[in-house]
């Protein structure tokens, strides 16, 4: 079981100027042999990864805003917002474009550099779309990264989101292909890996994770890694999240994956994946200061903050603040161009969004 890791400690692991190998072929079994390896030797070699692309005490600061909540049309075994579950989530709609750019400026002022906005739709309606454009162009004329998550897209969806300046596009592949359809039967795993690719194809960056704890094996977590870390180009942004088991979805009752398992997942993504971000993402409000501690060290440098994530509970920045100042952690900073303009692109993007 250790041979295809040896291997990895010789030319394979090593890039052309010292780094760490950008690999796409990586196999199955290597991964899995990467997640089995003792404790502290898997991550030492995910930190030492890790501090070859980022600084080790900086973390990204997200924040993460339902702009359309309840009745999506999809069946996804873990999700509140799903209208086949009875999790008495009512549907809401689409949000105003001034309130969203209102909720960015309070993250924005909290220290968030990226903002994401989701909608709990299987694809947008064209209808929806002038709307959403104008989140995307009035977010990012604050300064802010822009990602959206809104299921499926067509071609014309795509194009319009790139044209306003879309940063990121989430679309996560949720678990293993082998596994996939244990949990969600009205999108198949190919529908998700084609929306990313046209996504890529466009010239918009990836956000695409996944979750785990949802009764899957070690070898569905490794799996799942390797689809994102054999992906043309990997995902620059990888949200590895611990299911939230919600009553009333048919994943309610499962069991809560074992911490170490959870950390194993981060370091094997971080090790894959040496340039993305790997975000720690939902279930932070059931991890302990020292669990998160570890993902962190594992090479997780993202985080979303705020009092929600979508529907469910997040950590506030307060308990946040406190975690970072005890780890010696600070928010990574981006650099915006000019904020005197930003602010004047913001007031005119409101302005059209009202004549609108």
């Amino acid at each position: 079981m250790t041979s295809p890791v040896t291997r990895l400690d010789a030319s394979a692991r090593t890039g052309s100027r010292g780094g760490p190998a950008i690999r796409h072929d990586w196999t199955g079994a290597e991964a899995l042999a990467l997640y089995e390896l003792p404790l502290m030797d898997l991550l030492f070699r995910a930190q030492s990864v890790h501090r070859t692309s980022f600084d080790p005490n900086k973390v990204q600061m997200s924040r993460l805003l339902s702009i359309k909540t309840g009745g999506c049309a999809e069946d996804c075994g873990y999700c509140s917002q799903s209208a086949h579950h009875k999790t008495g989530l009512k549907a809401s709609k689409l949000m105003e474009v001034e309130r969203v750019l209102s909720e960015a400026r309070k993250a924005k002022a909290a220290g968030a550099t990226r903002y994401c906005m989701g909608a709990a739709w299987r694809s947008p309606k064209a209808r929806d779309m002038d709307v959403v454009v104008a989140m995307v162009e009035g977010v990012k004329a604050l300064g802010m990264e822009t990602c959206m998550t809104l299921g499926m897209l067509s071609d014309d969806d795509i194009v319009k989101l790139r044209d306003a300046g879309l940063d990121y596009y989430n679309h996560n592949v949720d678990t293993s292909e082998a596994y996939y359809d244990k949990v969600i039967t009205t999108r198949t795993y190919a529908d998700r890996l084609d929306t990313l690719a046209r996504v890529r194809d466009a010239g918009m960056k990836v956000c695409s994770g996944g979750i785990v704890g949802m009764g899957e094996e070690r070898q569905d977590r490794v799996d799942m890694l390797v689809t994102l870390a054999n992906l043309e180009e990997h995902p620059e942004s990888v949200p590895i999240n611990m299911l939230i088991a919600i009553p009333g979805t048919p994943l309610g009752d499962t069991e809560r994956i074992d911490p170490i398992d959870f950390v194993r997942t981060i370091a094997v993504a971080r090790i894959m994946m040496p340039k993305s971000f790997v975000r720690l993402s939902a279930g932070r409000t059931e991890m302990s200061d020292e669990m998160q501690a570890l993902c962190f060290f594992a090479g997780a440098n993202s985080i979303f903050v705020g009092d929600t994530l979508l529907t469910a509970d997040n950590p506030g920045e307060d308990k946040d603040s406190k975690l970072f100042a005890k780890l010696g952690l600070s928010a990574l900073d981006i650099e915006i161009a000019d904020p005197h303009e930003a602010e004047l692109a913001s007031t005119a993007v409101q302005r059209d969004a009202r004549q609108s």
